[in-house]
């Protein structure tokens, strides 16, 4: 399954916020070599209750705006 995420670094909370354009995730990780997007497959891949290699980053991994694949829902 893929998504649309937005992700929004360096946040208080770790949270995941379903809209009509996909997921929102804050995670509370700054920006910097790549450690929202490390933060970013942990929560989904807690979230959705599938191991951190079932989660793939697509494409945007500089940028906030990201397509992620969840394998094996």
């Amino acid at each position: 399954m893929i998504f649309q995420v937005k992700v929004i670094p360096n946040s208080k909370e770790e949270r995941i916020i379903r809209t009509e354009e996909g997921l929102t995730v804050k995670v509370k990780a700054k920006a910097i070599n790549g450690k929202a997007n490390k933060a970013l497959i942990d929560t989904l891949s807690r979230y959705f209750k599938v191991k951190k290699s079932e989660v793939i980053i697509l494409s945007g991994e500089k940028t906030r705006r990201k397509r992620v694949e969840i394998r094996k829902l």
